[in-house]
């Protein structure tokens, strides 16, 4: 087997149905469509065969499919496209009280979270991998608990195999899985180098039980075995988060095993259990946004106790709400007022309109500007990928942002932080129809 195989096998050992945490173990028609992925020589190749295959795929395939592809969007900086296509739902915590604005109130996640880590030795935070809004906080947080002393960041994506990273200063498309490829995510990484944290690579190959294992070995021998007085920072998916056994059926989760281990406990912060699914306007992630009207990732505090609020306290400290992201503008509907709830038909339709929308959090809370870009870049080759790279990058570093269009006469925006880029132009055979430097200002 292959290392490029074996890096899609961590990729993928984490994928989760619409409706539970556990993961799957996968048939022989499954293994076949991740080999078949693994030969894709680009992340574009990769998107391209999947959006083929997934409408191919066996009725028990097709949640499978529709996931990596909406991963692959995301990888696209198709974002919207990426959480219409795959209606991500966590399972429904029985008879839970949502909270009241009676009782609660809202308050800015990355303030309320950093002064919660202060009192402790690990943080770890989750996403839903092909949602890459859920990587937002992490970059807000990384500064913040530098400053108070965290000095390693532990990213489920990287491989250990990229030992330049940290010398070099950036990861490269083999620095580690798929995921690594999604623009935030190459940020993530990017940033906390900078700030001088030491980057942990920490996964594992294995499935199920093995992989908690695994994981939570890596994380104690490569962290606090060598440094008892480290301070410890984790971004990775789901449940993986978890202090005591649930949502991964009777496996225990890696954060359960690495506080064994530690003798350290977590605080384990969730953003996967209300996500924003447009197939139902009034589900409880729905009813939280119209109670609290957040415009960024926010925690709920009780008004009496100040305790920050979690869904399900005995598996993670706190619950993240996440403002609405998804627009219908990225798919030529300028009214969502008078959408059905159906995104069925929208999730795979790019349609046309002049103006793309993007989602407003990929400025950073003004981190990042707006570069028009036009699909004129395309010179009549589409689809066409655009992606900006730093200056004084490599050509295999994970791009600053990237975008598709698919039709001409259409336009849209890179959000890049100031400094200099190359921007590329690709047509659909990975073929380069233009390159030049670009300047993106405050």
């Amino acid at each position: 087997m292959t290392a490029k195989i074996l890096l899609t096998g961590v990729y993928l050992a984490g994928l989760l149905t619409p409706t539970t945490a556990i993961p799957q173990s996968y048939d022989h028609a499954e293994l076949v469509l991740f080999q078949d992925i693994a030969r894709q020589r680009s992340d574009w190749a990769r998107f391209l065969y999947l959006k083929q295959a997934v409408p191919h795929l066996s009725a028990a395939e097709q949640i499978l499919g529709q996931q990596l592809l909406s991963s692959s969007e995301s990888e696209l900086g198709l974002y919207d496209q990426a959480i219409l296509g795959f209606p991500l739902r966590s399972e429904i915590i029985p008879n839970l009280p949502l909270p009241t604005t009676a009782n609660w109130r809202a308050t800015d996640a990355a303030d309320a979270i950093t002064e919660l880590s202060s009192t402790h030795r690990i943080v770890l935070i989750n996403e839903a991998h092909h949602d890459a809004n859920t990587r937002v906080l992490t970059l807000a947080l990384l500064p913040r608990l530098r400053a108070l002393g965290f000095n390693y960041f532990a990213a489920e994506a990287l491989s250990d195999k990229d030992r330049e990273l940290m010398r070099r200063g950036y990861p490269v498309e083999q620095s580690g899985t798929e995921y690594l490829h999604e623009p935030l995510y190459g940020d993530m990484v990017r940033e906390a180098i900078r700030l001088g944290f030491i980057i942990v690579p920490y996964d594992s190959d294995a499935n199920g039980k093995a992989r908690e294992t695994e994981q939570e070995n890596n994380l104690y021998q490569r962290v606090f075995a060598k440094d008892p007085g480290a301070r410890l920072f984790v971004h990775c998916g789901y449940a993986h988060i978890d202090k005591a056994e649930g949502r991964l059926g009777d496996i225990k989760p890696m954060a359960m095993g690495l506080k064994r281990l530690t003798g350290f406990d977590p605080l384990s912060i969730d953003q996967t259990q209300f996500l924003e699914v447009w197939a139902d306007r009034n589900d409880a992630y729905h009813q939280l946004i119209a109670s609290f009207h957040p415009t960024n990732p926010v925690i709920l505090v009780n008004r009496v106790s100040g305790n920050a609020w979690s869904a399900a306290p005995t598996l993670y400290d706190v619950t993240v709400v996440l403002p609405l992201s998804v627009s219908l503008k990225s798919f030529g509907l300028v009214s969502e007022d008078k959408h059905d709830g159906d995104s069925s038909h929208l999730s795979r339709d790019l349609m046309s309109s002049r103006d793309m929308h993007r989602p407003n959090w990929l400025t950073l809370s003004g981190d990042r500007s707006g570069i028009a870009i036009s699909a004129d870049l395309c010179r009549k080759h589409f689809p066409c990928v655009l992606e900006a790279r730093y200056a004084d990058e490599s050509n295999d570093a994970i791009a600053a942002d990237r975008y598709v269009f698919f039709e001409p006469l259409t336009d849209s925006r890179l959000y890049l932080r100031p400094g200099r880029y190359r921007l590329r132009v690709m047509d659909s055979n990975s073929k380069v129809l233009s390159e030049q430097t670009i300047q993106a200002s405050k």
